[in-house]
C-alpha cells in the first residue's frame, strides 16, 4: 500500500481511473495562499511579539481579527465564522490553531489588544523614528450607526453622510508613510485641537524631543504654532497658508505672482510671519483645472439665473416681487458656490446680472497657488525637499483610502461602547501597518510605483507635475511588469493568491485509509509574490 501511494504521489498510475474516485477524495479544500502571505508578513514584522512576548491564545486570536481584515474585512461576527472549523473561509483557523471559539472571546481579545496599544505604538516608535524625524499627521472621520456611543457625535462628515454621528481619528506616519500611532477623538473635534495631544505623545511617550512637524491648513493653524509648537523646544513645522492668506499676502504685493510666469516656485518673506519661510508654488496642471471648473460652474449658474430672467419678463403669471426673485436667486447661487463673481440687481419686478470681471481675473491669477510655511531652515531643507515633504501628507491620505475603501473597510462602526470603537480603530490601523509593508515589497507586481524615492526629482518644476515613471507608465498600458507577469491591484492579487488552497485529501488503498494535505502548486506569478514577501506557503508560528 505505502508502495503505491509512494508512486501515486509521483503521478504514476497504479489504479483504474474508473477506482480512483472511490479511492482518492479531496475531503476539502481551503482557501490557503493569501493567508500564507498575510500571516507570513507579520511573523516577519513581529507583531506577535509586538503584542505578547509569549504565545497565547489572546495573542493568536488578536493575530487571526488581523489577518481576516486584510483578506477579509467583515463584521466581528462574520470574522468569527470565517475562523472556526465548521464555517471556515480559509485555513486561518487551522493554521493558528482556532478551529472553535465564539463571538465573545474574540471581543475580550479585542479588548485585551487595545490594552496593548500604548506599548505597541512605543515599539513602533522606535522602529521607524528618530531625532530630527519628519512626521506626517492628518486626520479623518467615520461614520457611526446608532445613537450608544458617547464618541460619536455630530460634525463635519468627510463621507458625506448627512444626518449620521461621526468619530474622528488622526495617525501618525513616518516620513515614508508607514504608520506609527492611532488616536480615536470624538465626532465634533477640530483637527487643530488634536495636535497638543499628538505633540505630548511623541515627546513624552516616545521619547523623541527633536521632531517636524508636516500638517495641512486645518491640523497647523496659527493658534498651534504660538500656543504648542513655538513654546517647546526642538519643534519645527511645515504646513501650507489658507487661500485667504494668501489672498492678504497678493493684495499687498508681497507676492509677484507674475513672477509665476517664469517659474513655478517662489521663496518670499513677510513681516506676519518672522521668523519662518514662505514657498510660494504653483501647479499649471491644477491652475488649469481650477480654471475650468470655475467657467463650467459660472455657466450652469449663468443658465439658471437666465431662467429667472425670463420669469420676471413672460407675458402670463411673470415672477413678481423682491422677495420671491430674491429667494429664487438665493438657492441658485448657494447651489454653485460661485455667487461672489456675480453683481445682482433685483427689483419689485425686474431681475438682472452680470460677471464680475476683476473679481474673476484676480482669481484666477491664484489657480493652482499655495504657499508653503515651514520653521525649517534651508539649509536643513532646501526648497524641493520642503515642498516634496508637505506633499508627503498624500501618504496619509492614502492611509485612510485604505482604511475606509479600498482594503480595511474600517467603516461604517457598529459598536456602541467607546472602548470597542478604538479597538476596532487600532485593529484596522494594525492591519494598515502589515498592508504597507505588503504593498511596497509587493510593487513590482502592483499598479504602483516601484521605487518612488528614485524617481523623484529634484526639479522643483517635475516635482510640481508629477508624472509616472515609465515603469509605472508601462504597467498601467498593457497590465504586466517588466518580466511579463500580469499586474493587480492590492485586493485582486489577494483573490489571486487565494486561489492556493490547502486540500486534505484521502487515499484508500488495500483497506487502509490514509489522510494528508497537500497544497495547490503556485503559478508564476503567484509564486513571485511568495518571493517578494519572503514567505512560505507552510505556515508556522
Amino acid at each position: 500500500m505505502v508502495d503505491n501511494l509512494r508512486l501515486s504521489l509521483k503521478g504514476a498510475s497504479v489504479v483504474n481511473q474508473e477506482e480512483l474516485p472511490e479511492l482518492c477524495t479531496v475531503v476539502r479544500s481551503l482557501p490557503h495562499g493569501h493567508v500564507a502571505c498575510v500571516l507570513g508578513t507579520i511573523n516577519k514584522l513581529g507583531i506577535p511579539q509586538l503584542i505578547e512576548s509569549k504565545k497565547t491564545r489572546s495573542r493568536d486570536l488578536a493575530v487571526a481579527m488581523i489577518v481576516s481584515r486584510i483578506i477579509n474585512p467583515t463584521s466581528k461576527l462574520g470574522t468569527v465564522r470565517g475562523i472556526r472549523a465548521e464555517t471556515a473561509s480559509s485555513s486561518l483557523g487551522e493554521l493558528l490553531g482556532l478551529s472553535c471559539g465564539d463571538k465573545n472571546e474574540y471581543y475580550e481579545a479585542l479588548d485585551w489588544l487595545l490594552s496593548k496599544q500604548m506599548d505597541i505604538e512605543n515599539s513602533l516608535a522606535s522602529r521607524h523614528l528618530k531625532k530630527g524625524s519628519l512626521l506626517l499627521y492628518d486626520l479623518t472621520s467615520t461614520y457611526v450607526e446608532g445613537t450608544e456611543c458617547s464618541l460619536a457625535a455630530y460634525g463635519y462628515s468627510r463621507d458625506q453622510k448627512k444626518g449620521k454621528l461621526q468619530i474622528v481619528f488622526g495617525i501618525l506616519c513616518n516620513q515614508e508613510g508607514c504608520p506609527i500611532a492611532v488616536e480615536v477623538f470624538e465626532g465634533n473635534c477640530l483637527d487643530h485641537k488634536t495636535l497638543g495631544q499628538q505633540i505630548s505623545k511623541v515627546q513624552e511617550r516616545f521619547g523623541i524631543s527633536q521632531v517636524v512637524w508636516v500638517g495641512d491648513r486645518g491640523t497647523i493653524t496659527n493658534a498651534n504654532i504660538l500656543d504648542e509648537l513655538k513654546t517647546k523646544d526642538g519643534l519645527d513645522w511645515i504646513t501650507a497658508l489658507t487661500k485667504s492668506q494668501i489672498r492678504k499676502l497678493a493684495e499687498v504685493d508681497q507676492i509677484q505672482l507674475g513672477l509665476f510666469d517664469e517659474q513655478d516656485v517662489i521663496e518670499i518673506e513677510s513681516s506676519d510671519y518672522p521668523g519662518e519661510r514662505l514657498i510660494a508654488c504653483r501647479n499649471p496642471l491644477i491652475a488649469q483645472k481650477n480654471a475650468q471648473v470655475r467657467e463650467e460652474l459660472l455657466r450652469s449658474t449663468e443658465k439658471e439665473l437666465d431662467k429667472i430672467e425670463k420669469a420676471t419678463t413672460r407675458e402670463k403669471r411673470a415672477l413678481k416681487g423682491a422677495d420671491k426673485i430674491g429667494l429664487r436667486v438665493g438657492k441658485i447661487l448657494n447651489k454653485f458656490k460661485v455667487g461672489k463673481f456675480f453683481e445682482i440687481e433685483i427689483s419689485s419686478s425686474h431681475f438682472s446680472y452680470r460677471r464680475k470681471s476683476e473679481a474673476i481675473a484676480g482669481e484666477k491669477i491664484l489657480d493652482g497657488v499655495y504657499i508653503i510655511r515651514t520653521s525649517v531652515e534651508s539649509e536643513k531643507m532646501d526648497a524641493a525637499q520642503t515642498v516634496r515633504a508637505y506633499k508627503g501628507l498624500s501618504k496619509v491620505e492614502q492611509a485612510f483610502r485604505c482604511l475606509k475603501t479600498i482594503d480595511l473597510k474600517v467603516r461604517p462602526i457598529y459598536h456602541y461602547l467607546d472602548h470597542r470603537v478604538k479597538g476596532h480603530i487600532f485593529l484596522c490601523f494594525l492591519a494598515y501597518y502589515v498592508e504597507w509593508h505588503m504593498r511596497k515589497a509587493l510593487a513590482p507586481i502592483l499598479f504602483k510605483e516601484e521605487d518612488l524615492e528614485k524617481f523623484e526629482s529634484s526639479d522643483l518644476g517635475e516635482l510640481l507635475q508629477y508624472q509616472p515613471s515609465p515603469i509605472a507608465k508601462q504597467k498601467a498600458g498593457n497590465k504586466r511588469n517588466q518580466e511579463n507577469l500580469p499586474v493587480h491591484s492590492f485586493s485582486t492579487l489577494l483573490n489571486d493568491l487565494a486561489t492556493i488552497a490547502q486540500n486534505k485529501i484521502q487515499i484508500n488503498l488495500q483497506g487502509e485509509r490514509v489522510t494528508f494535505d497537500k497544497i495547490t502548486q503556485p503559478t508564476a506569478l503567484q509564486q513571485k509574490a511568495l518571493d517578494l514577501l519572503s514567505v512560505s506557503l507552510i505556515c508556522t508560528q
